[in-house]
């Protein structure tokens, strides 16, 4: 599936700036060891440990897996892996037009967050606003925060629209598009990766029967958040 392993290798990207950092850390330790301080005694294990710790934490937060992506006709599936916690209707005008049901998720530090697309279909509407880093608990970080808005062109029904919010939150401070507009996308394929905590809103048009209930916890481009009738 395309762009599988792009998170693994921001995983490991990381991690490498981690050991840089830490290696000065050490060298400035030991130098002080040298000079006569027992710093370094106590000091470099705990770093060490540290380390580790955040190693492991950053490959698990950074794991990619690949959706089981549900077959029929005119499904809509989560682009998001987290916890559905508003339902609504809002009124997105840049993509959608105007009024439209929303669905928002949050996804929290232990959710895998690549996301997938949520309909096979062309990427016709791609805008990136930078903002506040407000904390993607509060549903208005939608409206305040740097987020990235998607829009896609269904090819069944053909011309349906869904548009989908990536929203940075406040240890989430960067979003990594891994699409284009005007390119030709297929359910469940991957689309982007969110640093960290962060939030997903997914806008439909009132034709499209929702599926997706508050609480419940999503699968990224597995879970069937609504269908178009």
């Amino acid at each position: 599936m395309k762009h599988s392993g792009r998170a693994r290798k921001a995983a490991f990207k990381i991690v490498l700036i981690s050991l840089i950092v830490g290696f000065l850390i050490w060298s400035l330790i030991a130098f002080a060891a040298v000079i006569g301080t027992i710093l370094s005694a106590v000091a470099i294990p705990i770093l060490l440990v540290l380390w580790v710790l955040f190693s492991l934490f950053t490959l698990y937060f950074f794991r990619d897996p690949n959706p089981h992506v549900p077959a029929g006709a005119n499904l809509v599936v989560s682009p998001g892996h987290g916890t559905v916690d508003v339902i609504d209707t809002t009124n997105e005008s840049l993509f959608m037009g105007g009024e439209c049901q929303r669905i928002s998720m949050f996804l929290s530090i232990f959710d895998v967050h690549v996301q997938n697309a949520p309909v096979s279909g062309k990427l016709t509407f791609f805008k990136y606003s930078i903002g506040q880093f407000l904390n993607a608990l509060k549903t208005e970080s939608a409206v305040y925060n740097e987020n990235l808005l998607l829009g896609f062109e269904a090819a069944e029904p053909t011309g349906q629209k869904v548009g989908v919010r990536l929203i940075a939150g406040v240890i989430a401070r960067r979003i990594v598009a891994y699409v284009q507009e005007s390119e030709q996308i297929n359910r469940g394929e991957r689309i982007s990766l969110i640093q960290f905590g962060s939030r997903v809103d997914v806008y439909l048009p009132a034709n499209a029967k929702i599926r997706a209930k508050l609480g419940d916890h999503l699968v990224g481009g597995e879970t069937v958040l609504a269908v178009f009738e």
